[in-house]
């Protein structure tokens, strides 16, 4: 394990690049290792599409292995790592919220996290000749409509990407009430988690009752609405514990704890082991 830092370090697209757009073409031989292995968030979405060969990623706390040709998603929040690579050849995209079409970020939320979808035939085709098309559209910075034309463009290709993985999410007209009052809270806790800590705080953020949020979220997914608030903090202390040196106590401040003893009980409750354990733990 690299040596840790005081935070998790958030990588920005460089300053050159003002549209909020980076698009290319990488091999496993140009791909920058000694900065992507080390653990990481972006502050921009990131689309990777490897053509062939094998790349094995660590997001957070699980190891992907992709093979052959695939697609994966990386979200802004989530701490990822290279760890090898072998012969492969990618298009990748980073792009921040500005330049992502509204309807597109929505449903990115959807889908996290994403897991790396093999991609074939057709469906493979156009997405690469899309991406080729990205990278022209980055050639034409004289023409006068240059960053519309890049955006547009770049737009496409996270369509057709969404696309694919939304064939695998149940479409929102199917949702049942249960499913459709649950993704309106997972959405909430994801943006609120770490001020609002009671179900009775996301309930009136939805304009619903407690016991109605805690039916709907106990039937769509089988856990309770403090489960689940519970374990999106948690995960947020096991990124901070492993990936930064930190101490409990500034975890427990930075997630919204001023009670420090009640924060490592519940640590301890939801992870099986306390976090000094589970930092030592994950050590070389």
């Amino acid at each position: 394990m690299p040596p840790k830092k005081k935070s998790i370090p958030v990588h920005s697209l460089p300053d050159k690049y003002k549209g909020g757009i980076v698009v290319g073409r990488m091999s496993a031989s140009n791909l920058p290792l000694e900065e992507a292995s080390h653990s990481h968030r972006h502050d921009f979405h990131f689309f990777i599409i490897q053509e062939k060969g094998t790349t094995a990623f660590e997001i957070d706390f699980k190891k992907h292995i992709i093979k052959g040709s695939a697609v994966l998603y990386i979200h802004p929040n989530q701490v990822h790592r290279f760890l090898k690579t072998k012969g492969a050849e990618y298009f990748g995209l980073l792009i921040n919220n500005e330049s992502l079409n509204a309807e597109y970020l929505n449903l990115l939320e959807e889908i996290v996290p994403a897991e790396p979808l093999a991609i074939q035939g057709g469906r493979l085709s156009i997405i690469i000749d899309t991406a080729v098309l990205c990278i022209k559209a980055v050639e034409r910075k004289p023409d006068s409509i240059y960053h519309a034309l890049l955006k547009d463009t770049c737009n496409a290709l996270v369509a057709l990407i969404l696309s694919h993985y939304l064939e695998n999410v149940k479409p929102a007209e199917k949702f049942s009430r249960f499913e459709t009052v649950t993704k309106a809270f997972k959405t909430s806790l994801e943006h609120n988690f770490t001020y609002l800590k009671r179900p009775s705080e996301y309930a009136k953020l939805l304009n619903i009752s407690s016991p109605y949020l805690n039916e709907c979220v106990k039937n769509a997914t089988g856990n309770t609405v403090s489960h689940l608030i519970q374990h999106r903090v948690i995960l947020e202390a096991k990124r901070l514990l492993y990936h930064s040196n930190k101490s409990v106590k500034e975890i427990a401040a930075e997630l919204g704890y001023d009670d420090y003893p009640y924060f490592s009980r519940l640590f301890t409750k939801v992870v099986g082991m306390t976090a000094i354990t589970f930092r030592n733990k994950n050590l070389d």
